[in-house]
Formats: structure tokens, C-alpha cells, sequence
């Protein structure tokens, strides 16, 4: 990926339950989240999936993979692994892994501040977490 061209992303908060989903662009490093879609056993309805790609048309994907606070793997980290090649595998586009430790603690609590308890509604939990993973990637590659 180039850092001096305009790129569309779409980023996956991976869960087992729910799959939180952002989307952004380079030029700014900015995201905002989309939408949340449910899971079953870690697999999405994949035609909503398909739908996002062909709206979006992303140059990219970025997914976050769940890792313990010392950086060592969880059961989550291997079917997140999974959603992640299965999402190359489907859609031919360039798939970037990053380290979402806290992603969803820091989406709860963004959240929280904005609306209280009732800002908390879990779809917005996993698609503000997906912008955050989104967020931190753009910056992580852009300082590279």
C-alpha cells in the first residue's frame, strides 16, 4: 500500500458473537464505525460482508487480533487468525493484522463518556472498537 495515495479501508473488531466494522481513509488517518454484524461461532453472514466490499470497495482490510496483555495468544487469537485468511481467501484484497489489546475497553468507555450507561449498546461497542483498530493501524503504518 502506497502512504501517499488515497485508500478506502474497511476494519474487522472480530468477535465470536459480533463483528465490529469501520470504515476509513489514508489521506486523513481517519475511520468512523459502519455497522455491527452479528456472528455465529466467529462466522459472519459473509453476503453482508460481500455487500460492505462492493459499497465500499476497500483497498484494503485491517483486522484485530485478540492477544493476551503479555502479547501470547488466546483461543480468540486463532479464530480470529482464521476470519482474517478467510477474508483473503473471499475478497482477493490485502489483509493486515494489528494488536487490538484494549480496543474494546477503550470503545466502552469512549462511549460511556459520550451518552452513559445508555450510549453502552453493544453494536456500538464492537463498531466504535473497529474504528479504534482502524485508527491505531493508520497510525502505526503511517509511522513506519
Amino acid at each position: 500500500m502506497e502512504n501517499n495515495t488515497q485508500q478506502i479501508l474497511l476494519a474487522f473488531d472480530f468477535g465470536m458473537k459480533r463483528i465490529g466494522v469501520a470504515v476509513g481513509q489514508t489521506v486523513t488517518q481517519s475511520a468512523r464505525p459502519l455497522k455491527t454484524l452479528k456472528a455465529n461461532q466467529g462466522r459472519p453472514q459473509w453476503e453482508i460482508v460481500t455487500k460492505l466490499i462492493k459499497t465500499w470497495q476497500p483497498d484494503a482490510l485491517v483486522v484485530g487480533i485478540p492477544l493476551n496483555m503479555d502479547g501470547t495468544q488466546q483461543p480468540l487469537t486463532t479464530a480470529a487468525l482464521a476470519f482474517s485468511d478467510e477474508l483473503k481467501l473471499r475478497y482477493d484484497l490485502p489483509v493486515y493484522g494489528v494488536d487490538e489489546r484494549l480496543s474494546t475497553k477503550d470503545a466502552r468507555e469512549r462511549l460511556f463518556n459520550q451518552g452513559g450507561y445508555k450510549a453502552l449498546q453493544e453494536g456500538e461497542v464492537d463498531s466504535v472498537a473497529a474504528q479504534l483498530i482502524l485508527q491505531n493501524w493508520l497510525i502505526e503504518y503511517y509511522q513506519k
